[in-house]
């Protein structure tokens, strides 16, 4: 059995990292015994690997890991974000640029949502900033069709529960309203699942159009619909206070 570096990364995410395959699925090929390291087979998942290993699959050395790179992606309504989607529904991934490596997204945007997805080939990185200890503000313009006023959405500052679930404060404010219709911004932390929807389903609207104009630092501004842009690693790694990873890594520009 291979040895345990206890200083390196778990053998899954570095597979994952060159691009051989996701995280999961590189368990299952360690499972399916077609893994080696240094040329010994690998049994767990769980094993750490440092810089100077040599990780085989099926007799094959896998590349060097990529460094962290994270991408601004405008999604169009009407993608699921998913790798693989059970009903057959195109998803994100199947649009992005082919010249992109495998890559992960930092949240999600519901099939019907649209704006700001940030992807990344890192998935430590991507939990990192869906986590809300990382405190970062989503934010969403919103078109609903309702009659609302600013009082109502006022109620949301202090945070509410719909149907046992609780949603922390949300800031929102009412842009212009004509007839049935208003525009929305709306600010918020958590990001749960379809929470911008079931607030303003509360209010007695419905949201007609969503879409997330800004995360954390990052903001879509006039990126094309279904364009892809990468961050520079100098500007990120600034916004995040995150300084360069001590390992080895393939030289790139930034």
């Amino acid at each position: 059995m291979a040895e345990t570096n206890e200083t390196g990364e778990r053998i899954a995410k570095v597979m994952a990292r060159a691009g051989v395959a996701s995280r999961r699925d590189a368990e299952k090929l360690i499972a399916a015994g077609r893994v080696t390291l240094n040329g010994e087979p690998v049994t767990t998942p769980a094993i750490k690997v440092g810089a100077d290993c040599v990780i085989a699959v099926d007799g094959k050395p896998i590349a060097e890991p990529e460094q962290t790179r994270l991408w601004r992606y405008h999604k169009p309504a009407g993608l699921v974000t998913t790798h693989k989607d059970p009903q057959g529904r195109p998803t994100v991934f199947q649009n992005l640029p082919k010249e992109l490596p495998r890559v992960v997204s930092v949240g999600r945007l519901d099939v019907n949502s649209e704006g700001l997805l940030l992807l990344t080939n890192d998935g430590e990185i991507a939990r990192r900033l869906e986590h809300p200890s990382a405190g970062l503000i989503r934010k969403y313009r919103v078109r609903l069709f309702g009659r609302i006023t600013q009082a109502d959405l006022d109620k949301l500052a202090e945070g509410v529960t719909i149907d046992g679930v609780k949603y922390g404060p949300v800031i929102a404010d009412l842009e212009r309203a004509k007839g049935p219709y208003a525009w929305v911004s709306v600010s918020l932390k958590e990001g749960k699942n379809r929470e911008v929807k079931r607030l303003m389903e509360h209010l007695g609207c419905r949201v007609a159009r969503l879409i997330r104009v800004q995360y954390g630092p990052f903001h879509l501004g006039q990126l094309a619909e279904g364009a892809v842009e990468e961050i520079p690693a100098r500007l990120w790694r600034q916004h995040l206070g995150l300084g360069r990873k001590k390992r080895k890594e393939p030289s790139a520009p930034e």
